[in-house]
């Protein structure tokens, strides 16, 4: 039986020969650890990217089937990006830098770590309209026809996994654009409409990317949204006003895609999602992905009770599991058993595997998780 296959019956209750062995990437700090370690050619761990050659020579160096993040997009973003720079260099050897989103981190060279927002330049409708609004709109070069048009052929006919198509981002963007901070003070600003006029703008570019690219006939197995708009406690966002102005938007895109026969969609966000997902899923969102179990808990079980079979899981394997030893490894294990036998879910580590994570355990993983049968 193919990855292809495999993946497909499993999120559909179909029979299926084994469990495939499936992966979320890692950070780069991770491969330059293996390299250094001499597990892995150093060429491997230099320029490594979700659906990269190095990504496909590492799953075959380590056991695994395939990554799921392999995903085709537009240039579905700012376009063009804002002049990434420093605007300040900082006493403490820190730099204050504008980043590709309107963004001001302040950043320390050479320290590996989530910059700290600073400052952002999306304040109000003037900023909107005059500095954001031109980079999001709509244009035919922000689609690689020629790409796309060849796709079927060039790529998926040659690859044994499942591959998707990006469909954006409703909001987790629009907060890398203002911050946490700026989002809230957006939401409340005296100009009512302003945050939800983002939020349509940004969305209106986006679907016309995805119907763009469904439109050349290029085959994809699964669509697939990036959020994080969730924390250690929920969401970043009162789950009403999510609603309110993100559901049209995935439910429009998700109705899009099920016209070009693609019903699996998956929706990446960190944090504790139960408050969003009856947005997500009742606007046609179906797989959670990564189902961080390792940092907020177990949220498959509980979702799966909640919703019936109709909500599907990708992830949710406690990949700090992989940085302590075979007997920790065999627990999780176990535990996995558990949720296959729910049927419709492919474990997967729960996030890209971090700094510490040892390249035996990672190998071991890939060849037992091959060995259960749903």
């Amino acid at each position: 039986m193919l990855n292809r296959e495999r993946a497909y019956n499993l999120l559909h209750y179909k029979n299926v020969d084994r469990l495939p062995a499936v992966h979320f990437g890692y950070w780069g700090e991770l491969l330059n650890e293996w390299a250094e370690q001499g597990k892995i050619p150093k060429e491997l761990a230099w320029g490594w990217y979700d659906g990269s050659p190095q990504d496909m020579e590492l799953d075959k160096l380590i056991g695994w089937d395939f990554n799921w993040y392999h995903v085709f997009s537009a240039n579905m973003w700012l376009l063009p990006p804002f002049e990434t720079k420093i605007i300040e260099e900082l006493p403490d050897g820190s730099q204050r830098v504008l980043n590709a989103n309107g963004i001001i981190e302040k950043v320390h060279p050479g320290v590996v770590s989530i910059p700290a927002e600073d400052d952002y330049l999306l304040k109000d409708r003037a900023a909107f309209e005059e500095l954001f609004l031109p980079k999001m709109q709509f244009s035919k070069e922000r689609i690689n026809y020629d790409f796309f048009n060849s796709f079927n052929e060039n790529i998926y006919s040659k690859l044994d996994m499942p591959l998707g198509i990006l469909l954006g981002s409703v909001m987790g963007e629009i907060r890398n654009m203002t911050s946490v901070i700026g989002m809230s003070y957006l939401i409340y600003d005296e100009d009512e409409e302003l945050f939800a006029d983002i939020v349509d703008a940004y969305a209106e570019m986006q679907y016309k990317c995805v119907d763009e690219i469904l439109s050349t006939g290029a085959k994809f197995d699964f669509g697939h949204y990036w959020e994080d708009i969730c924390f250690n406690s929920g969401p970043l966002i009162a789950p009403e006003l999510f609603n309110e102005l993100c559901a049209r938007h995935y439910k429009r895109r998700n109705e899009l895609c099920r016209k070009h026969g693609i019903d699996i969609i998956s929706l990446d966000c960190d944090g504790v999602t139960e408050k969003l997902l009856p947005t997500w899923f009742e606007s046609g969102v179906n797989v959670m992905f990564p189902i961080e179990i390792g940092t907020w808990g177990d949220q498959f079980e509980p979702a799966r009770r909640k919703f019936g079979e109709g909500m599907l899981g990708v992830g949710g394997m406690d990949k700090t599991a992989l940085r302590k030893d075979k007997a920790a490894v065999d627990a999780e294990l176990e535990r996995i058993r558990r949720l296959v036998d729910l049927g419709g879910y492919i474990p997967c580590p729960d996030h890209r595997l971090m700094p510490g994570t040892k390249f035996e355990l990672v190998q071991y993983y890939a060849e037992e998780i091959k060995k259960i049968t749903p």
